[in-house]
């Protein structure tokens, strides 16, 4: 299996980490390359270029990856990003991180999957403080 991986932080680099250590092929794209420090002994491809820039994910060979996940720290971006995977390129596994729990919610039924770390941390937390539990 053949992953993209856009955003090279910690979310993108741990994910990137854990698919190379499940057997796929993965090629991640960050506009810094000293993102590539965060990914330590690197056995994928690394290509340096901002994600919503066509020839950069042409480069990273984002028509034959079986699965695109947008974990930039932009909303933006990784909305683009995800939206040109599944449109332009057919990518049927699309995933990308939104911060902003409205625009995640708007965009949760577009042919993409939406993470929300905030509407997440908003839910775990309200149910943590309603149980009144430790």
């Amino acid at each position: 299996m053949q992953a993209l991986v856009v955003g090279s932080g910690r979310v993108g680099s741990t994910l990137s980490k854990a698919l190379v250590e499940a057997g796929w092929d993965v090629v991640v794209v960050d506009e810094n390359e000293q993102a590539l420090e965060l990914l330590g002994d690197w056995r994928g491809a690394f290509v340096v270029g901002h994600g919503m820039d066509a020839g950069v994910l042409e480069e990273a060979g984002i028509g034959e990856a079986d699965a695109v996940i947008c974990a930039t720290d932009g909303d933006n971006t990784n909305i683009v990003v995800a939206q040109i995977a599944t449109r332009k390129y057919g990518v049927e596994r699309v995933a990308a991180r939104v911060h902003d729990p409205a625009r995640a919610e708007f965009f949760s039924n577009r042919g993409f999957a939406v993470v929300s770390p905030v509407k997440t941390a908003i839910s775990e937390l309200t149910r943590w403080a309603l149980a009144g539990d430790g």
